[in-house]
């Protein structure tokens, strides 16, 4: 048997890093899909507080807070959009989903600018 060396040693191993590779991907594309779907959570919550505001100060003024609330949102979260006026401005929308498998989310927020 001839004696190992150093450049006989790493032609075993050549094949192992291509399976970690293998092993890892799915799990990085997972990590990436959350990431993302949390991003879309936060988005979606930011935007509702904003719609709320609008709503609420255009209440306040005496326009049209639904309607003001409503264009407040991005217009992808628009379709799916519940806006209400009862006192105080509260504005619901579902979360997008990136997988459809994903469990539906909705995200509310309320405000009402009132006699403080």
């Amino acid at each position: 048997m001839p004696p190992r060396t150093a450049s006989s040693a790493g032609h075993r191993e050549e094949g192992i890093a291509s399976v970690e590779l293998i092993a890892v991907v799915p799990l990085l594309l997972l990590a990436v899909l959350v990431a993302a779907q949390l991003g879309l959570v936060g988005h979606s919550l930011w935007s509702v507080g904003v719609a709320a505001r609008a709503g609420a100060r255009a209440a306040v003024v005496g326009g049209d807070a639904a309607t003001t609330a409503r264009d407040a949102l991005p217009p992808s979260l628009r379709p799916g959009a519940r806006v209400e006026d009862s006192g105080t401005v509260s504005v619901r929308v579902p979360v997008p989903r990136l997988l459809p498998g994903l469990p539906r989310l909705t995200v509310e927020a309320e405000s009402g600018l009132g006699d403080g």
